[in-house]
């Protein structure tokens, strides 16, 4: 029986959240402010985490910036925020995730099967060892989460890393931006699909601007 934590100070909310998660067979734990949230993540144990942005004594995205210091459990995160710039940074601290307030309770079940089916499946593959991934002078191990360009290093945020990975595994492919959102995030993605043109200019900025090739009227590829 998977675990999940549900950090939010909507009592209503939480309370709903938690009668589905029973419904549907889950074990859950409540909190209701973002420094108890964090202290009960911290003990472990969870599978998943439903984390709100708007919390007291700690927001959202400072409980995610701490706990992903020791732990990689993944984090749906609830905003009731809708612009492109506070997504991005939700999923560049580390978020699995996030769902937009109001939301129905069936987009966030089927966000959650998801994200633990994927949990599960790179529990799996632990330990087995993974080829380099290499294209265009770039070099990524998908091991160590290593990436080089032209034999220098390269930091990248988990969500970008995660971007070019799908797009080096997909060599000579034109993928959408549908078809990236979809592989990246976990999830049939409905909503702006040009956060996919701001990871992209995140990569080449790190990189070099031929890289990642635009197809006109597709989306990108590389190789």
């Amino acid at each position: 029986m998977s675990r999940i934590l549900i950090i939010e100070d909507e009592d209503k909310i939480a309370r709903f959240i938690e009668l589905e998660l029973s419904h549907e067979g889950y074990e859950t734990a409540k909190a209701a402010d973002g420094r108890s949230g964090l202290a009960e993540a911290e003990k472990g144990g969870y599978d998943l985490i439903i984390l709100d942005i708007m919390l007291p004594e700690l927001n959202g995205i400072e409980v995610l910036r701490r706990l992903r210091r020791e732990s990689d459990v993944p984090v749906i995160l609830l905003t009731a925020r809708d612009s492109v710039t506070d997504k991005v940074t939700g999923l560049d601290m580390g978020a699995n995730d996030y769902i937009t307030k109001p939301f129905a309770i069936e987009e966030l079940l089927a966000r959650i099967r998801v994200i633990l089916r994927s949990s599960e499946a790179r529990s799996g593959r632990a330990g087995a060892k993974e080829d380099l991934l290499e294209a265009g002078g770039i070099s990524l191990n998908p091991d160590s989460h290593e990436v080089t360009y032209q034999g220098e290093p390269v930091e990248l945020t988990n969500r970008e890393f995660i971007l070019l990975r799908i797009l080096l595994e997909n060599r000579g492919v034109a993928m959408t931006r549908e078809k990236l959102l979809s592989e990246a995030w976990g999830y049939d993605y409905y909503g702006e699909t040009n956060i996919i043109d701001v990871y992209v200019r995140y990569i080449r900025q790190k990189t070099a601007d031929d890289v990642i090739k635009t197809i006109r009227g597709v989306g990108y590829m590389i190789g």
